[in-house]
């Protein structure tokens, strides 16, 4: 990964927006600009340089880790070791204007760096300028977020095989799982969703107890971390045999999805996408059970910006890489989402998860 570029982009962001230095501690963004992968760290980029913190237990780790940045270990936690190192190495009285993630930090962190550091430093909220970078990935993430969604896109083959009347939901998504790590994945990108029957109306239905229904839909939605880069997918399968409504709503929400896919194209907007999917659904009277957006940026988190949905203005460029899931959920009978990672191209898009999208009944 090209961490020192990454650094260099984000001064260069630092200085358009009136900051002197920006702390870093949210951990994917960490990660993003020098590689860390451990659980406790801050990193303080400024205008020439780079320094990184963590406390002892992450000493070996972070010289085999991190790139492009001193490091700074110790027995404090980081954002102690930080202001010791400020206290030590800020000559001058001049004062500072350190950028503070305003999403991530706490009220408690905002207030221990408030009163612990010196006077000359000036804490100022910072635009989300480490997740505007991350939107547009460069081809070795691509490539990572490539082989993640193939390593989904086996996963749900296998499920396939495991899903019958009986079986537990939990059962499905365990299979999954163990799946997933003996081909090498870290873990699940989130709480598998395997939802049946009247579950399937639940968008975010994780896998419970519930034993599959001997009729319904069933709602799959998974991912992998492979590398530290995430995937995510949904497919709707029936089990038993579906009849004329159940294909009705099945084909509109694939119609939808596919409206949405052929929208994504560099210099048109999310919100675009968005209403591409939408209007789909409104033509099948199905546009109110469609009840959250239609994407998201994937990446190093499962959910990043950009966000696909109304209102949102956002534009597409290449190198975007983004989920594309309409659904329709009809409470207390059944739902239907299909989605696809999809990257930005200079053309148009490339879908990332291969699998066919046609009803299939078990």
């Amino acid at each position: 990964m090209q961490y020192k570029i990454r650094q260099q982009r984000l001064r260069d962001a630092l200085d358009q927006s009136g900051l002197d230095a920006l702390l870093l501690t949210h951990l994917p963004n960490v990660r993003y600009l020098c590689g860390f992968t451990g659980s406790a760290a801050a990193l303080l980029i400024t205008a020439d340089k780079a320094f990184f913190f963590t406390d002892g237990r992450y000493t070996t780790q972070a010289k085999d880790e991190v790139e492009g940045s001193r490091l700074v270990t110790g027995r404090k936690g980081p954002l102690a070791l930080l202001v010791d190192w400020m206290k030590a190495n800020l000559r001058s009285r001049k004062p500072m204007r350190l950028g503070i993630e305003a999403g991530h930090v706490t009220v408690a962190e905002h207030r221990q760096l408030t009163a612990t550091l010196p006077k000359s430093v000036r804490l100022r909220p910072s635009p989300p300028l480490v997740e505007q970078m991350r939107m547009v990935k460069d081809a070795e993430e691509i490539s990572q977020i490539r082989r993640a969604a193939l390593l989904g896109c086996r996963l749900f083959d296998g499920a396939l095989k495991t899903i019958r009347p009986g079986v537990k939901e939990t059962e499905v998504a365990a299979a999954m799982g163990y799946a997933a790590t003996q081909a090498g994945a870290e873990g699940m990108s989130f709480d598998t969703i395997i939802a049946a029957g009247p579950r399937s109306a639940l968008p975010h239905g994780r896998a419970s107890s519930q034993p599959i229904p001997p009729d319904g839909f069933v709602v799959c939605d998974f991912g992998v971390i492979l590398a530290g880069y995430c995937s995510d997918m949904t497919r709707t399968l029936y089990v038993g045999s579906p009849g004329a409504e159940a294909r009705s709503i099945y084909g509109a929400v694939l119609e939808a999805q596919q409206a949405a896919v052929e929208a994504i194209k560099p210099g048109r907007s999310v919100g675009d996408v968005d209403y591409a999917a939408r209007k789909v659904l409104q033509k099948n009277t199905l546009a109110r059970y469609f009840t959250h957006s239609t994407g998201h940026g994937v990446g190093l988190e499962i959910h990043e910006a950009p966000r696909l949905a109304a209102g949102q203005r956002e534009i597409l460029k290449p190198g975007m890489v983004v989920t594309v899931e309409p659904g329709a959920y009809i409470p207390h009978k059944w739902g239907v989402r299909i989605e696809d990672m999809v990257v930005v191209t200079e053309a148009g898009c490339e879908v990332l998860t291969p699998t066919g999208k046609q009803l299939i009944a078990v």
